[in-house]
């Protein structure tokens, strides 16, 4: 073969590294290498037809990395490559001088033996560059375990491990490179494809609200969308509507098929209540049972056929949901990693931010605790390119303003959940704080002023009933403003309302 040369010169690129016994050999399959290059040589199609998209830095030898990169590059312009067409950009290379200088092209396209199963070479050099990424985990494992000169945090260096493993499982390398333009407007103009084909407007996974996918596109991977609320607003149930109406779009793609998936399977991290808890509210919104009859048992054979029905449809529904309580961030991070190597989830819920707890090292100082939280939340959100939706708490500042209506400076502790976030939303309904100021019912005995003032209390809580808003105060992909949506509070049950007009949603 012509990699004999390269057979012998890799001898010294040994792992010397601890715990290996010394000169044992990081895997590789030169000949391997070779004779896949020979074969892309003699057919430059065979680089249509590959199994994964295999990459420069997947090859163990510099020199072959050096041939396979100018290779793409040459076939990306429409040129035929063959050894005759690299000769210009290798007369100089040291490297290739030292196997016989141009000849050397030329041999590895001398018995065109990789053509005989291009795609099994691809694969073997690609598993191959996989596990010398293992090693050099594994390696730094080792060190950082075995260096107590700094903090000695062990739950730290298992999620960093854990991050890292799990970079080799989607085939990332330890140094990620900036991509081209040309790769990322590829992305954006898939994007603005799946928006046409959506009907105009959906370009995100869906929240299955036609009035907030209106307005935002859609949840878009990568973004930190923050959902914040006061106690009894409903944030909650959005949280749950949402991932509800995600999980069962990708269920129902998975059964219908079609080109465009607007769904994906959810994570729904729920730090204030349990799954059981959770799972009876999702129970009761899909049912139209309210949950107070499903705790109490108080309802009808109809209503439990109804429930029961409901929960054989939910049976296969897409939903993770982990209620581990006092999660760290970084406990959070390495659980999302696993859901989404094992399920490939496409879509986190996190309910809520302020019960989430830091690496330990800010706890004194509560601001920059939630400032590593936020921040982390963010950086997962773009590690494993999904959405994550993120609950948050609200100042009591709004209730003691004449007006509820919340505010970026509401945002309880810190800055930093404004600034970290793409999509900041509140959720506000009117009839919750009028319902709060009902006076006395009138009676028999009450003066007309008294009926009046009822009268009026009465007429203007019918038109706020069941209406609530999603006040959109931050997007930076897009403007900010306000979302109508109906809220069914026996059911916990967001809907998008038909009308278009707003103006009596208590805004005007």
């Amino acid at each position: 073969m012509a990699d004999q040369d390269l057979l012998i010169r890799n001898d010294d690129m040994t792992d010397t590294g601890a715990g290996n016994g010394g000169g044992q050999s990081l895997p590789s399959n030169i000949e391997a290498e070779a004779a896949f290059l020979g074969a892309v040589l003699i057919d430059n199609r065979v680089l249509e037809e590959l199994p994964i998209a295999i990459r420069p830095e997947h090859f163990f030898e510099p020199l072959h990395q050096r041939i396979f990169d100018r290779i793409t590059r040459l076939v990306e312009r429409g040129a035929v490559v063959t050894p005759v067409t690299l000769k210009p950009y290798f007369e100089a290379d040291e490297a290739l001088k030292e196997l016989g200088g141009i000849t050397y092209l030329a041999k590895l396209t001398a018995d065109g033996q990789g053509l005989l199963a291009p795609r099994e070479l691809c694969q073997q050099i690609y598993d191959l560059a996989l596990l010398r990424e293992l090693v050099s985990v594994g390696r730094n494992l080792v060190e950082g375990a075995l260096d107590t000169s700094d903090e000695v945090a062990p739950m730290d260096r298992i999620s960093q491990a854990e991050a890292s493993l799990f970079a080799v499982a989607e085939g990332a390398t330890t140094g990620s490179e900036a991509s081209n333009f040309r790769d990322a407007a590829i992305t954006a103009i898939k994007h603005v494809e799946a928006a046409m084909n959506s009907g105009g407007g959906l370009s995100g996974k869906t929240s299955g609200l036609g009035s907030i996918d209106d307005k935002t596109s859609g949840l878009h991977d990568s973004d930190l969308i923050i959902l914040a609320g006061r106690p009894g607003m409903g944030k909650t149930s959005l949280a749950t509507n949402i991932a509800f109406n995600c999980a069962e779009k990708h269920l129902e793609w998975q059964q219908d098929g079609g080109e465009f998936n607007y769904g994906a399977p959810v994570a729904f991290f729920s730090l204030e209540m349990s799954a059981d808890q959770l799972a009876t509210r999702i129970l009761a919104e899909q049912a139209g049972i309210s949950s107070e009859a499903l705790r109490s048992g108080k309802m009808s054979r109809d209503d439990f056929q109804k429930l029961s029905f409901a929960s054989q449809r939910l049976a296969e529904l897409p939903l993770y949901i982990d209620d581990t309580p006092a999660l760290t961030i970084g406990g959070l991070r390495t659980r999302a990693r696993r859901l989404k190597r094992r399920h490939d989830i496409g879509l986190i819920v996190v309910d809520y931010l302020q019960l989430l707890q830091g690496s330990g090292r800010a706890t004194d100082n509560r601001v920059n605790e939630i400032s590593e939280i936020s921040r982390g939340l963010k950086t997962l959100a773009k590690e494993l390119s999904v959405p994550v939706i993120a609950l948050s708490q609200l100042s009591r500042a709004v209730e003691q303003r004449e007006d509820k209506r919340p505010m970026l400076s509401d945002l309880r502790e810190s800055g930093s959940i404004e600034q970290d976030a793409d999509m900041v939303w509140f959720i506000y309904r009117a009839d919750y704080y009028h319902e709060a100021i009902r006076p006395d019912p009138p009676s028999d005995s009450s003066s007309e002023a008294e009926k009046e003032k009822y009268r009026i209390w009465e007429d203007r809580y019918l038109e706020l009933k069941n209406k609530a808003t999603l006040i959109v105060a931050k997007q930076r992909h897009g403007s900010t403003g306000n979302v109508p949506l109906l809220f069914q509070s026996e059911i916990t049950k967001f809907t998008s309302p038909s009308k278009k007009d707003y103006s009596d949603w208590g805004y005007e």
